[in-house]
């Protein structure tokens, strides 16, 4: 197997995880992925697309498996970071299981629903010959006879319910259905929130040598964990966050051992507040976005969220190294805190200095 990591490496990977999410672990958590290096084996047939649904549905699951291969043997992992690979189908694919059209181009996914029904006519079921459904779970297979534990193969981004549930009530028709029916908002969003966990256990079900847990955000974690959201709630208040928001991701969190909350954006920051009061939220990962300050120019965003108790994730970004360096000492260290990033082997040195300088060992 081309791909340079080891049973040793993933124990250690193990241990140093559990430490982290049980809060026993006194450095950072760094992922540190270095890139360029020579595969030691042949082409792939096809190569390594970000976005898994680009793929032309000629393109079997197991050549897939096999370009993931290839691009993972080009990579080396220092300290916390292990082989990583995610079933990327776009942010709430849960739409697609559940009917809707998945159009894409080969750097983003669109869901659309064939017809956009009264809110009272909308029910979602389950559909066992779904053919993403089918198709995410054959390559979640095929990926996992491959590598045979590995490397790690991270959940596709499922969505949030509200998210999901836009995808057939689009945006401005499901705020007014806020305030004209809200129960029936209540009662889909149960829907969705039953067939997101159906999913969920259906696909990890077939990974039967994967190592742990892990999604987008390369987290491992031996218990499961995701990385959850609501892209919604960014056109939405405090209030509506609580009544129509917070109820399914709170009984999501108890369901997760290690659940963390993908904030997206200033829109957002309004509810962290309420976010951190839900106790079985591990911890949160906090994404400027566009046209915003870099990562390590939030120094408050991340005291509120260690005040909490939570952990915190962040990626280096056009900044890479500094991220890390300006958040610790803002914070006084970087316990608590999982960086993930990767750099070129022409920036090896740089990036070993970096580990010294955080306590973390090179592998």
């Amino acid at each position: 197997m081309p791909v340079h990591f080891n049973e040793d490496r993933w124990k250690k990977i193990r241990n140093s995880y559990s430490q982290w999410w049980d809060g026993k672990l006194d450095r950072p958590l760094i992922n540190l992925t270095v890139t360029g290096y020579d595969p030691g084996r042949k082409t792939s047939k096809h190569p390594c697309k970000g976005f898994t649904a680009a793929y032309d549905k000629s393109v079997t699951a197991d050549e897939i498996a096999d370009a993931w291969d290839h691009a993972l043997s080009t990579h080396r992992f220092l300290s916390d970071a292990f082989p990583s690979m995610w079933l990327n189908f776009g942010p709430g694919v849960l739409a697609a299981f559940l009917g809707s059209k998945l159009e894409h181009d080969e750097r983003t996914v669109w869901f659309h629903p064939d017809k956009i029904d009264e809110i009272k006519d909308i029910n979602f079921k389950w559909d066992y010959d779904n053919y993403w459904l089918n198709r995410v779970r054959s390559i979640a297979e095929a990926a996992d006879r491959r590598f045979q534990g590995t490397a790690q193969i991270g959940m596709t981004d499922l969505g949030g319910a509200m998210d999901v549930l836009s995808t057939f009530r689009p945006s401005e028709r499901l705020l007014m259905d806020l305030y004209d029916n809200p129960d029936e908002v209540k009662r889909l969003t149960c829907q969705i929130f039953d067939l997101w966990w159906r999913a969920f256990d259906e696909i990890d079900s077939v990974q039967r040598h994967n190592p742990g847990y892990s999604c987008w955000t390369p987290i491992f974690s031996e218990k499961p964990y995701y990385m959850t959201q609501s892209d919604f709630c960014y056109m939405i208040g405090p209030d509506m966050f609580d009544e129509f928001v917070k109820p399914e991701l709170s009984a999501t969190h108890r369901r997760l051992t290690n659940g963390f909350y993908h904030l997206d954006g200033p829109g957002e920051l309004a509810h962290l507040d309420s976010l951190l009061t839900i106790k079985e939220l591990k911890g949160v990962q906090w994404i400027p976005g566009d046209g915003q300050p870099s990562f390590e120019e939030w120094p408050d965003v991340y005291r509120r969220i260690r005040k909490a108790g939570k952990l915190i994730q962040v990626f280096g970004g056009k900044n890479g190294f500094r991220v890390l360096d300006k958040i610790a000492e803002d914070l006084g260290s970087a316990k608590g805190i999982i960086f993930i990033h990767s750099v070129d082997k022409s920036n090896l040195d740089e990036a070993k200095a970096f580990l010294k300088r955080h306590g973390c060992e090179e592998e």
